[in-house]
């Protein structure tokens, strides 16, 4: 199987994140933080190290602004409704991703919040920025957007919206889903006060992990509470991140993997990485382009205004159809509406989807060729 699906997750995972998970699981089974026994405090010196890597890959003020969550999707609730009072306004983008619009479409519907949908123009950052500003209130709180759209790849200019949110003092989160690992990325330096990022796409770490990087997380309002191993007399939750955001025992076996897997990508780096896929993503648009046989609806998905990821559709056939025959023939994509019905709207394929495809770092030119035959065959039906 030829596995380009990665926008989902990335599979596979280097070797050195399957040994890691099994070391955790062999030499770190006890609890970080919550005993003074050897074992706990070298789990907790690994948890730690994960932290390290995280802050240094993302351009963090340090490690204990990293905090270790579910997924992607948690962390951007956690920010959302940590944020928000009522009566307050939310500025997003017409390209968010289902973890982003279901929990503020949910503040609106119970009449907590209101929220514009700032229009993005692909390849032009300057329209965008302006459309941010004029969706800009006086009581807007958050402005909270992808850093690149799931579906079609549209990179969003986040350092200069992030300099329009501060000169509004608006503090800004950023969905990380489909640019952690892949394109570099830092909070110091682009200004970003929240990042949100999952770990097992582009960073390449077990499913059922994710990063939640604050600035300053004491601004945030806390959305679970609970044991932390730290301050057990009081029955406030801490002030402190990354404790404040980490009631509960913490997924330690994916932790440790999901440092080997950062490990990885700074030692590929991240602007290999995106070198590489991009490449073999305008490779692939070129040949299906030159085809004839197949709709395309983006410009092509050159850096730096687009992440490496394709959507399209083959005329006649449904995006399911298509994703069906690609899997008989050994190709995984994803077809459908990526839970991001906003972005498919942006292009009109909201009552019909798209099929995906989103090389890794593994990826091949070999294998994107032979899907570009593959594609064309299937379309010649």
């Amino acid at each position: 199987m030829i596995y380009l699906d990665n926008a989902a997750t990335t599979f596979p995972k280097p070797p050195q994140v399957t040994s890691a998970v099994q070391q955790a699981i062999l030499r770190y089974g006890a609890n970080p933080g919550r005993a003074g026994h050897k074992m706990s405090l070298e789990t907790a010196q690994e948890v730690f190290r994960a932290r390290e890597e995280a802050a240094a890959l993302f351009g963090a003020p340090g490690p204990e602004d990293v905090s270790f969550v579910l997924n992607c999707t948690q962390a951007l609730n956690m920010v959302i409704k940590g944020t928000v009072k009522p009566g307050t306004h939310v500025v997003t983008s017409c390209l968010e991703h289902n973890a982003v619009m279901r929990p503020l479409e949910t503040l609106r519907q119970k009449g907590i919040i209101t929220y514009t949908e700032a229009q993005v123009v692909p390849g032009d950052n300057d329209a965008t920025l302006d459309a941010f500003r004029k969706a800009m209130q006086d009581n807007t709180c958050l402005c909270v957007c992808t850093h690149a759209s799931n579906v079609w790849g549209i990179r969003l200019p986040v350092e200069r919206i992030a300099a329009l949110c501060h000169a509004y003092k608006v503090p800004i989160c950023v969905d990380c889903a489909q640019s952690a690992g892949v394109v570099p990325i830092s909070m110091t330096e682009n200004g970003i006060d929240y990042l949100c990022a999952p770990g097992h796409k582009g960073l390449y770490g077990p499913m059922g992990t994710g990063l939640l990087l604050a600035q300053d997380g004491s601004k945030l309002d806390t959305i679970i509470e609970g044991g932390t191993g730290t301050a057990s007399e009081s029955l406030a939750q801490p002030e402190g991140t990354p404790e404040r955001f980490e009631s509960g025992t913490i997924n330690v076996p994916g932790v440790i993997g999901l440092r080997a897997g950062i490990t990885f990508v700074r030692s590929k780096t991240t602007q290999q990485i995106y070198r590489h896929e991009s490449e073999l993503v305008c490779g692939l648009y070129d040949k299906l382009k030159t085809s004839g046989k197949v709709t395309l609806y983006t410009p092509r998905p050159e850096p730096p205004y687009f992440v490496p990821l394709l959507s399209f559709n083959l005329p006649g056939k449904g995006c399911e159809e298509v994703a069906a025959a690609l899997d008989r023939q050994g190709f995984a994509v994803r077809a459908g509406l990526h839970c991001a019905p906003r972005a498919h709207d942006f292009y009109g394929t909201l009552n019909c989807g798209t099929v995906r495809v989103c090389p890794s770092a593994f990826t091949n030119r070999s294998q994107i060729d032979a899907f570009a035959r593959t594609v064309v065959r299937i379309a010649s039906v």
